[in-house]
């Protein structure tokens, strides 16, 4: 599915959108808002790099930050929640991640914490996109973000 594909689709759904990027940086804001009549559907992005900026912008509380780090299915799905919770959206897609290069043996490089909320609820997923460089890291996280997206807004 193309970014405006999606668009239309979330235009038939009624639903407005709002993404919480960490390791893309405002990429699928970006992706989204490069598409005419994005505006119908598309409320905000939160570009939440910094721990600060999770805490500061999304309600993302230190404690669970330290509990699991910035790059954890947990903070995926508060970025999430808190993007749902600050914007007038209905869907939010959160992404953090280690796009390299760089990681550890705990977090590898190319592991990515995505987070798919709704003001129902919350799915989380990580993907291991493996060691194949900073750019494919966060052009394959945009994709799988787009994907998502149009998984929630599916018939």
């Amino acid at each position: 599915m193309s970014w405006a594909a999606l668009l239309e689709l979330a235009a038939a759904r009624r639903a407005v959108l709002a993404t919480a990027e960490s390791c893309t940086g405002g990429m699928i804001a970006a992706a989204i808002t490069d598409i005419a009549g994005s505006s119908a559907v598309f409320d905000r992005g939160f570009v939440t790099y910094s721990n600060a900026a999770k805490i500061d912008m999304l309600g993302i509380l230190p404690e669970t930050l330290d509990a699991h780090g910035a790059v954890s299915e947990e903070i995926a799905r508060a970025m999430a929640m808190g993007a749902i919770a600050r914007s007038k959206a209905n869907l939010a897609v959160a992404v953090t991640g280690i796009a390299g290069p760089g990681g550890s043996d705990h977090k590898p490089e190319g592991r990515v914490c995505f987070a798919i909320a709704n003001r129902d609820g919350c799915h989380t997923e990580t993907v291991e996109f493996g060691a194949i460089g900073r750019a494919k890291v966060r052009a394959a996280t945009v994709a799988h973000a787009l994907w998502l997206l149009s998984q929630a807004l599916a018939p």
